[in-house]
């Protein structure tokens, strides 16, 4: 049972109010049509703020053109800068979002993110539009860092994964379709309506969004059924996991919460170490492109967006696999379990996907330097997105499932993803220079290798093992629909404390 329904008893309770789980105020209760209601507006969020990298991908020469760049590394920063604020942005954006509610962080970051591209439209040089760019980025991280606890607030485990395998094509719409409009606009009207362009479909998903989207973050919705005062400070401390401690000491709290899950869990910092290098490297890739097409295989600026759809579709048959044939694979296993799910059941359809992510890299580098026809490094670049896209679903799925707080295990797990995203396309430039396309795809294939196969491995046989021993873990078993709920929090002074009202010790860790 998760820590955000533990809230929920606990605050609830406080009202004499019948058991939440029952409740048809609570977001697990909700019509099937109200829930995918809520995704889908979350979706469009993400749909409008994954523009803001892909849309301009293609039209990185326009770009030079325009703030006369003609070093590689800066010209790749203007892309790359808004994953460098997407690494920080979760760290506040996810607990906040614990602390107060989903809905309106979703609608400010998305407008922030509207305001900002139009800042660079209208940039007058180089500085400007990388500041900006940077801001935009930062706003942009509002669905990346939200998607899990709505995920988590709207669906049961054995839900997640198709509820996933819907969220994510809207990323992945956005990542492999924009760059097709992106080069044509560039080319045919400027740079600057690029990111009007981006303006404007934030604009519009607020338009659905503010009026249609309702909170979804349990103790939100209980403090509004009890009645109580909607301040903020006293909704910050009657869900604070330590008691009703000061203001200031409950937003440390949250706020460092996701660093601390980053070190102090070592399945947290290796899965987000193995995420954070395949989206390094699809960063790398997709940059990339652009030279590689127009260089290689004398694509022109609009079409350059059309080799983005080799990627596309690799993902989108992932993702298919994901939401489907592996939540399949998930239920069996639960149910040979006797119906009891686990996050390791995510494990195997994870090390599937990692054999296609070096497969799908060498065929894209050495066909590319052998200058094999074009349609050849397409292939491969399809099939690498089909296993990224399978790791990272599996990956995000198994932190949904197994954290406590699990927007802020995502939002830790954004982190080191964000800052290889940003580091990878400075470096790659002068890589795939020294070693070439071969040389180099070799050289990440091998890291791919050597980080991805075996660490799967070891979450499958010893991750439950880890999970009974540590407190940032949650519990799903031991306490029972109608009870008061365990409530597992982290205390982030000298330890990890556990704060609970189940039939068990109190103060003790639920163990699985």
């Amino acid at each position: 049972m998760s820590t955000d329904t533990g809230s929920q008893f606990r605050v609830f309770s406080h009202s004499n109010s019948d058991h939440w789980e029952d409740n048809p105020a609570n977001p697990r209760q909700w019509s099937l049509g109200r829930k995918w209601q809520a995704m889908g507006i979350i979706s469009l969020y993400t749909l409008s703020t994954t523009m803001g990298t892909s849309m301009m991908a293609p039209a990185l020469l326009e770009i030079a053109k325009r703030y006369d760049i003609t070093n590689s590394t800066i010209l790749a920063m203007t892309v790359s800068i808004s994953s460098l604020s997407v690494a920080f942005g979760p760290l506040f954006i996810a607990p906040l979002s614990e602390m107060y509610g989903r809905t309106w962080v979703l609608h400010i970051g998305n407008l922030a993110h509207a305001v900002m591209n139009l800042g660079c439209a209208y940039s007058p040089t180089l500085g400007s539009l990388l500041a900006f760019r940077f801001l935009a980025g930062l706003a942009a991280s509002t669905p990346i860092a939200v998607v899990g606890g709505s995920i988590n607030d709207l669906f049961s485990d054995r839900e997640r994964a198709v509820a996933m395998a819907v969220y994510s094509p809207m990323a992945l719409i956005g990542t492999f379709v924009f760059p097709i409009a992106g080069g044509f606009i560039a080319q045919n009207l400027g740079v600057k309506y690029v990111f009007i362009a981006m303006s404007l479909s934030c604009g519009v998903a607020a338009a659905i969004g503010i009026p249609c989207l309702r909170e979804t973050y349990a103790p939100v919705i209980c403090l509004r059924l009890a009645k109580r005062p909607a301040d903020l400070e006293k909704l910050a401390q009657t869900l604070a996991p330590t008691g009703n401690k000061s203001t200031w000491h409950n937003l440390r709290l949250n706020l460092t919460r996701p660093m601390v899950l980053l070190t102090r869990s070592l399945i947290c910092f290796m899965l987000s170490l193995y995420i954070a290098l395949i989206f390094g490297i699809f960063s790398l890739m997709f940059i990339t492109f652009s030279s590689l097409f127009s260089g290689v295989y004398h694509f022109s600026h609009g079409v350059i967006g059309l080799a983005f759809l080799g990627p596309g579709i690799g993902c989108i048959v992932g993702i298919t696999f994901s939401g489907w044939i592996s939540n399949k694979l998930y239920k069996t296993l639960a149910d040979k379990n006797g119906g009891n799910g686990k996050p390791e059941m995510r494990i195997p359809s994870m090390i599937f996907g990692t054999f296609f992510i070096p497969v799908g890299l060498l065929w894209y580098g050495w066909s590319a330097a052998a200058r094999i026809h074009w349609i050849m490094p397409m292939i491969g670049a399809s099939i690498f997105g089909f296993g990224w896209v399978t790791v990272l679903v599996q990956a995000r799925l198994y932190i949904v499932d197994a954290f406590a707080f699990p927007a802020s295990a995502l939002s830790a797990a954004a982190v080191f993803e964000s800052l290889l995203g940003f580091t990878f396309p400075l470096f790659g430039q002068d890589m795939y220079i020294k070693l070439g396309y071969g040389g180099g795809t070799s050289l990440l294939a091998s890291l791919a290798v050597v980080i991805g196969i075996p660490f799967p491995i070891w979450v499958w046989y010893k991750g439950e093992g880890i999970r009974k021993r540590s407190a940032v873990f949650m519990s799903q078993e031991g306490c029972h629909p109608g009870s008061s709920a365990s409530l597992q929090g982290m205390q982030l002074t000298s330890s990890l404390e556990q704060d609970g009202e189940c039939d068990k010790e109190p103060n003790s860790v639920v163990k699985e």
